[in-house]
């Protein structure tokens, strides 16, 4: 596959996003472990606005469903991402327990791209109202009803549309609510490192990469903003819930 060379619009703000680097599609972020798979051959190019720093491939952006089931969200997927299955939905659950103790009888979750739908088991065993929602799981109904939480664990680096799926989610919040999520923002060192950071895995089906920039960019049509509690977890908000009132963050 050959890169057109010249810039195209970035996919959040607009701004020219000219090529940045070029990986091959079996880089994983299970490098970070030391391990590597075998090259694929098939080059993955990546580009990054001048202006927000978003980075981003567009060589999935023509995929369809199956075409991600068999070639990322495949059996061998456990190989790249080994606590998709338990060990992540599983924490991550015990971090919203943690951060709302005092909202479980009174607020209604819905997790978004919530895979096996083991975050959303775990927090009823807790006494939560809890959904799950993933288009690539028997979960793929979107739901009728609204959410007072949204939360979305390790999702948007994964989504080719980035300003579609804020939209979808923004529809399921009831107001005011907010959205719980992670992803691991770029870190300072990135320009220099390049696709050479861990996080960068088109294998693990990585296609977007985050700059707080562009984090803050993303929300602001929707008239929110985005508060980070660490470089991975993030909380989008118009108006500080009731149920988040101990959080420090700005009202």
């Amino acid at each position: 596959m050959i890169a057109d060379p010249r810039p195209v619009a970035c996919k959040i703000c607009g701004a020219p996003s000219p090529l940045f680097g070029v990986v091959d599609f079996h880089k994983s972020c299970i490098e970070a472990q030391g391990k590597r798979l075998a090259l694929s051959g098939r080059p993955i190019y990546y580009r990054r606005c001048t202006q927000c720093a978003f980075t981003f491939t567009a060589a999935f952006d023509a995929w369809d469903w199956e075409a991600f089931r068999a070639h990322i969200y495949n059996d061998d997927y456990i190989v790249v991402d080994p606590d998709f299955v338990e060990l992540r939905p599983a924490g991550n659950a015990r971090l919203i327990a943690a951060s709302f103790p005092d909202a479980q009888r009174t607020i209604q979750i819905l997790d978004y791209g919530g895979g096996n739908g083991v975050l959303a088991s775990r927090l009823r065993d807790g006494g939560f109202s809890v959904a799950t929602y993933d288009p690539y799981s028997s979960f793929n109904g979107l739901p009728a009803k609204k959410f007072d939480l949204v939360t979305c664990f390790e999702v948007l680096e994964h989504v080719p549309t980035p300003q579609d799926t804020i939209a979808t989610m923004v529809s399921l919040l009831k107001q005011p609510g907010a959205i719980l999520f992670s992803t691991l923002v770029q870190p300072k060192e990135f320009p220099a490192v390049g696709l050479n950071w861990w996080y960068a895995g088109p294998r693990n089906g990585h296609v977007s990469l985050y700059s707080t920039q562009s984090l803050a960019i993303l929300f602001k049509p929707h008239g929110m903003r985005v508060a980070s509690f660490t470089d991975n977890i993030h909380f989008a908000y118009a108006q500080k819930p009731p149920f988040a009132a101990h959080l420090k963050i700005p009202d």
